[in-house]
């Protein structure tokens, strides 16, 4: 079977991985500074507080923006659970915008038309959450200046997209959003085992991640309510969780860093070669931004609805490990109960019904790409 991601795991993983099992610290220990600082350096934001999930990132995000009861936060129908389960942790309500059908990304004019519409009724909300489908930025530039003009605060929903650049600017530059979220789950770009970040131009924000990922404990005098006790002492100052990064993850983290860039230029190439293999067939491409550079974590084909059940198994049964991201979060029972049905949002509803993950990862060779699109070509026929 040819997996849709697979991890690239070397000596030198192995062995950054041994010496921290052999030191003194498993977990908050040198590590983790030397990951984020490697987190941030690629993502070019002078902050980056790792944790142990994108899913503990983003709800630490939104617990740093203060978001709670009353409040509510829009993001992508088409994504993982987690862009919007983020909100409910902090009790507040969700909404979604639409997608563009050509990217899968959050559809900027729709976004417009909504906080049009949610300006009139007095329902703006504080958050907005787009999801960088696949790799490939949103169209951060128009979003950021809406979010502005509206006073809504932006977290990018990166976990895809780490090494990926858009306007000329990495991905997690934070030009157009107060934090950006990287995963760093095995099929990613690259990989802590479990894992990720939030990275900030803003020290406030930053330290108050830092924060929350630990309890909401600070060792920090100016901090505290009253002079420290002894050299001991610490204070928990507000509420948080245990959303810690090991040392053991931190340094495999590191050791795949260094080779990011190799990861997202053999994606593109192994992209770039799926797009001539397919580009007299049938087959619906990706769609692809001029001022985005795309960090290629999937790769999504369009297929005839009607027959996309068929292909997609047909495909698996021919030793093709193909995927399908996402069911549209709205479709979810927990969020059906909340009001969300079928039809609410239809682009995301259409491309659910046409949408194929096939096989892209690093150490993907050109004969297993061609056995992919073989078996795919037999299966339209």
């Amino acid at each position: 079977m040819i997996p849709y991601g697979r991890q690239d795991i070397r000596k030198e993983d192995i062995d950054a991985v041994v010496d921290v099992l052999k030191s003194d610290f498993l977990t908050q220990g040198p590590a983790v500074p030397r990951f984020e600082e490697a987190i941030a350096t690629a993502a070019s934001a002078p902050h980056a507080v790792a944790m142990n999930s994108a899913t503990s990132a983003l709800h630490v995000a939104c617990a740093a923006l203060d978001l709670g009861p009353g409040d509510s936060l829009w993001t992508s129908p088409n994504t993982f659970v987690a862009s919007a389960n983020c909100a409910r942790y902090c009790g507040a309500d969700v909404d979604f915008v639409d997608l563009d059908p050509s990217t899968g990304n959050m559809c900027a004019q729709s976004f417009a038309d909504k906080l049009e519409l949610a300006e009139r009724d007095g329902k703006l909300p504080k958050i907005v959450v787009p999801v960088h489908l696949a790799g490939q930025s949103c169209e951060m530039d128009r979003i950021g200046q809406l979010a502005k003009r509206y006073g809504i605060r932006v977290i990018e929903d990166a976990s895809h997209a780490i090494g990926g650049a858009y306007q000329g600017k990495p991905v997690g530059a934070c030009e157009h959003s107060d934090i950006t979220i990287f995963s760093f789950h095995p099929v990613k770009i690259v990989t802590s085992a479990e894992g990720g970040a939030a990275v900030t131009r803003d020290a406030q924000l930053a330290n108050r991640m830092a924060r929350l990922r630990s309890h909401g404990i600070t060792r920090d005098p100016l901090e505290m309510t009253h002079e420290p006790d002894g050299p001991w002492y610490y204070q928990q100052i507000e509420l948080g969780w245990n959303y810690r990064i090991t040392d053991v993850q931190a340094a495999l983290g590191t050791q795949q860093m260094a080779r990011l860039d190799q990861y997202v230029a053999r994606r593109n190439a192994l992209a770039d070669r799926y797009d001539k293999l397919l580009s007299d067939t049938s087959v619906g491409l990706p769609g692809r931004q001029d001022d985005a550079l795309s960090a290629f974590h999937l790769y999504v084909v369009r297929v005839e609805a009607d027959a996309h059940r068929r292909i997609f198994e047909g495909l698996r049964q021919r030793g093709v490990g193909v995927n399908l991201h996402y069911i549209p979060v709205h479709l979810q029972p927990y969020y059906r109960q909340l009001g969300f049905g079928d039809g609410d949002f239809p682009n995301a509803e259409r491309y659910y019904a046409e949408a194929i993950s096939i096989p892209l990862f690093p150490t993907m060779m050109e004969e297993m790409q061609d056995e992919v699109v073989r078996a795919l070509l037999s299966e339209l026929e």
